[in-house]
């Protein structure tokens, strides 16, 4: 998957050097990309936006 097109978006919740945090692309047709941003050129795990759409919603609804 080509994913030079992707803008890479940090969360709210780094912890401003930019490092300890993830980075999630949801701009791209049909894929939610995410990355380690301490590893930019590494491998992105990839879902299908229902997938990424569903996680986001049980995480911010769902005690562990």
């Amino acid at each position: 998957m080509d994913l030079s097109k992707a803008l890479w978006r940090k969360s709210s919740r780094s912890n401003g050097n930019g490092g300890e945090c993830v980075e999630v692309a949801a701009n791209l047709p049909g894929i939610v990309a995410l990355r380690d941003s301490k590893d930019p050129n590494g491998p992105a795990l990839l879902f299908a936006p229902e997938v990424w759409a569903n996680f986001m919603t049980r995480t911010k609804t769902e005690s562990i």
